[in-house]
């Protein structure tokens, strides 16, 4: 039995107006080619669907029960398909994205809220990750793409990576300390003072090293953590200053403490990553455009950089000058919880 979905639309179309003339009219054919469909339907399934007169067509009880069932089931395809195209649009259906556990609790929160607004269907899911884990997830096809933050350009040509955002890292100390007197705070002022940072999975670790090599800083000991929580406890019982990013996209350093940006001035670029060469699903897009809105870039728009090894002289230039080898890194020793690094 050889029958088209497109014979079996024209049928219920006849069966529903009762007239050829109205049914091609509705699906902007010829009455001639609404005729040779029906025909070609009741040759196929070996039944008469239509008693024909001069002046009016009628369902024969075959043609009755058949108009039932096929009415149904053209109503569901056509529901099926108008659902399968709202999640292809980007409205429904699950997008999974990595993410370094420091922005999941600031700026990536701040991006699912807009999703949840703009797309109350959609559900975006967060997988908390090293940034080295990010990076993997990626590229392997794992998740739909991942936020990292690094003090470098990306140098991996798997990966397609797009600027969202760049944030300067501050001294964080309490506002008694003699550091805090002063609107800025230069690096080798740090000198005398013990430190407190995040760890590499946050990116600070290189951006620090590059600093401290630039600015002629002995290598000295410097405590890591993997939240800002953590940095910010130390810093209130005393236990260092802290070096951290600060801007709104990061979590605040709270009332207790104040933040003097550090001159000259070292920043994080905070990119959104894909696999290079393969396009996003569409609900993934969506998502991203998200996630990039409100930040001076889009997934499509003008503002996009693509900071990659191809990157324009500019872009290069301003990460770069706080770029450090990932060679450079040091192993970090474990010690109650948090980190040893001599930077």
């Amino acid at each position: 039995m050889n029958v088209s979905l497109q014979q079996l639309k024209v049928f219920v179309a006849v069966a529903r107006e009762r007239s050829f003339t109205r049914a091609a009219r509705e699906l902007d054919l010829t009455q001639s080619a609404v005729s040779r469909c029906v025909r070609e339907l009741e040759d196929a399934v070996e039944l008469k669907l239509f008693d024909r007169t001069t002046r009016q067509v009628e369902l024969t009880h075959a043609g009755a029960s058949l108009e039932r069932r096929i009415g149904r089931l053209l109503d569901e395809i056509d529901l099926t398909l108008r659902e399968e195209r709202a999640a292809y649009e980007g409205h429904r259906g699950v997008v999974v994205l990595a993410s370094n556990p420091v922005l999941s609790s600031s700026w990536v929160a701040q991006g699912l809220a807009r999703c949840a607004c703009a797309f109350p269907e959609l559900l975006v899911s967060v997988e908390d990750q090293a940034q080295s884990g990010v990076l993997a997830s990626v590229e392997h096809g794992e998740v739909d793409f991942g936020v990292v933050s690094l003090a470098e350009p990306l140098a991996n040509d798997q990966l397609h990576a797009q600027l969202v955002f760049t944030t300067p890292l501050h001294a964080v100390m309490p506002s008694t300390h003699p550091l805090a007197r002063h609107a800025s705070v230069a690096w080798d002022a740090l000198h005398d003072w013990s430190l407190v940072t995040l760890n590499a999975d946050a990116g600070v670790r290189a951006a620090l090293e590059r600093a401290f090599s630039v600015n002629g800083l002995k290598r000295r000991p410097v405590q890591e953590f993997g939240h800002v929580a953590a940095v910010l406890r130390m810093v209130e019982l005393g236990l260092g200053v802290g070096v951290l990013p600060v801007d709104s996209h990061w979590p605040t350093v709270g009332e207790s403490l104040v933040s003097r940006p550090l001159v000259p001035e070292v920043t994080l670029a905070t990119l959104l990553v894909h696999r290079r060469n393969r396009s996003l699903r569409p609900n993934a897009a969506a998502a991203w455009a998200q996630f990039a809105e409100h930040t001076g870039a889009s997934s499509s728009g003008g503002a996009s950089v693509d900071l990659e090894p191809a990157a324009g002289p500019k872009l290069a230039a301003d990460v770069a000058s706080n770029a450090v080898s990932r060679e450079s890194s040091r192993p970090v020793l474990a010690r109650s919880g948090a980190a040893l690094h001599e930077p």
